[in-house]
């Protein structure tokens, strides 16, 4: 195999690597809102008015569908923090009520 093709391989997966660590890390600290409007499809985080469940948006930037992000981001994201939320799917109400918690932090 190319040295150049592994070493570009392993430069890729490792850059790939901190990009997710960073966006998990925001997601594990401090308090979070409902951002609507800024999901890619088959990215939101739960339930809306037309579907019970995480990674069923549609279309992108779907101003029904929303994501948890870190309270005051979403603004800078070009989304709306109020929408209407429909209800969790069974299997994802524990996840979703231990996330909402974080939503009505002080």
């Amino acid at each position: 195999m190319n040295q150049r093709f592994i070493a570009s391989s392993a430069l890729a997966s490792i850059i790939a690597m901190a990009g997710l660590g960073s966006a998990q890390a925001a997601e594990d600290k401090g308090p979070l809102e409902h951002c609507f409007g800024v999901v890619k499809a088959g990215a939101n985080d739960c339930a809306t008015g037309t579907h019970a469940c995480a990674g069923h948006a549609k279309k992108d930037n779907d101003p029904t569908e929303w994501k948890y992000v870190a309270r005051g981001t979403c603004d800078k994201l070009g989304g709306k923090t109020t929408g209407t939320m429909g209800k969790p799917a069974a299997a994802r109400m524990k996840i979703a009520e231990e996330m909402e918690k974080r939503v009505s932090m002080p």
